[in-house]
């Protein structure tokens, strides 16, 4: 019995210490990776909140035509070819048009220019790319490696955490002594969200490390990704479709999918279509349909409810990273969540540093 207690404190002694030193070191990254997937599981509000004037319209009966809201954006930027249209989910925000000064916002239903984000970076995009690879484009693109593994360093605290807490067990919070509270703290914060901050971090790695993780996914189910066909060449003197025509194909294509979004192409491109069923609830929409702008003919269609398995497995681990699968709740599930690992590294961070001042006075 003896050895067996010593053996279990000697463990704790080592884990405890592999948890103290990996977590100082991976501190400051996992701040940042807890600040920036609190504001992103919001992200598509708080861009609309940034940009409410341009955003936001009175629905006014029936909305205008692609083709119309085309003409409206050309008029008043002659000259610049329009690249995207995006439509969204609501009638009372506005549509979206991508130009190379950057996204016109248009009152849909009085083809009213509201307004032009400029392209580049804002404040969101710095968010994203900060989360995802510290801002660091390369084409190594070492900035996504060091955050897919400070996301396996997580998982690591997490665990060694929950190891280290169970002979206590204590979820109490007490404000009297300074260390006795940040103690309280870093415990109770951390085994309440801890099975959402798993979540999270498994998710995130598999995502962080989706070179092996997809085809893994595939190997697993015993499917394969669909391959896409180029577009076939232009016959002469072909007159290609207009935008509403390729959306009303590719609404046909997967029925019950909503397209949302259009590229539109070159002379010898394809319409690329984004759709979304009712409960895909992320912004990307997972549905994707081409159609030849010449012959209308559909090239490609494949719905999130009838994509091969390792598709499917790779849409719904994003959806639950992101916190997208069950919209605002899950949203704002994951968003605390990430806010908790926040309180949990400065916690830490503070027991280290009180404890490491009393041993030297």
């Amino acid at each position: 019995m003896i050895l067996i207690v010593r053996e279990g404190c000697f463990m704790r002694r080592i884990l405890y210490t592999l948890h103290l030193y990996m977590a100082l070191a991976a501190g400051l990254f996992v701040v940042l990776l807890g600040l920036t997937g609190s504001i992103m599981a919001f992200e598509p509000e708080i861009d609309r909140l940034l940009h409410w004037k341009l955003s936001y319209v009175n629905p006014r009966g029936r909305a205008l035509s692609l083709a119309e809201i085309g003409a409206a954006v050309n008029k008043a930027f002659p000259g610049e070819r329009i690249g995207v249209y995006l439509l969204p989910a609501s009638p009372r925000l506005s549509y979206t048009v991508a130009l190379p000064r950057g996204l016109v916002y248009v009152n849909p239903y009085t083809g009213e220019i509201l307004g032009v984000q400029p392209g580049g970076m804002d404040f969101l995009g710095y968010v994203h790319q900060l989360h995802l690879r510290l801002l660091l484009r390369s084409r190594s693109d070492p900035g996504k490696k060091i955050m897919s593994w400070v996301g396996i360093v997580i998982i690591f605290l997490l665990l060694s955490g929950l190891y280290l807490w169970w002979p206590l067990k204590r979820v109490t919070i007490h404000p009297g002594v300074q260390f006795r509270f940040w103690f309280d703290l870093h415990n109770t914060i951390g085994v309440c969200s801890l099975v959402f901050l798993l979540i999270l971090a498994v998710t995130g790695v598999t995502i962080g490390f989706e070179q092996t993780t997809v085809p893994l996914f595939y190997k697993l189910t015993g499917s394969q990704p669909t391959k896409r066909p180029s577009a076939p060449p232009m016959a002469p003197g072909a007159k290609p479709i207009g935008v509403d025509e390729a959306m009303a194909i590719a609404r046909a294509a997967i029925p019950g999918a909503v397209p949302f979004l259009i590229n539109v192409p070159d002379a010898k491109e394809a319409y690329q279509i984004r759709s979304h069923f009712p409960e895909d609830l992320t912004p990307g929409g997972r549905s994707f349909v081409t159609v030849d702008q010449y012959t209308g003919k559909v090239l490609f269609a494949e719905g999130s409810r009838t994509a091969p398995a390792g598709s499917r497995i790779v849409i719904q681990n994003r959806a639950i990273h992101t916190g997208d699968i069950f919209g605002i709740p899950s949203k704002t599930v994951m968003s605390l969540a990430s806010l908790a690992i926040v309180v949990q590294a400065i916690s830490g961070v503070v027991m280290w540093w009180n404890r490491l001042r009393k041993n030297k006075a």
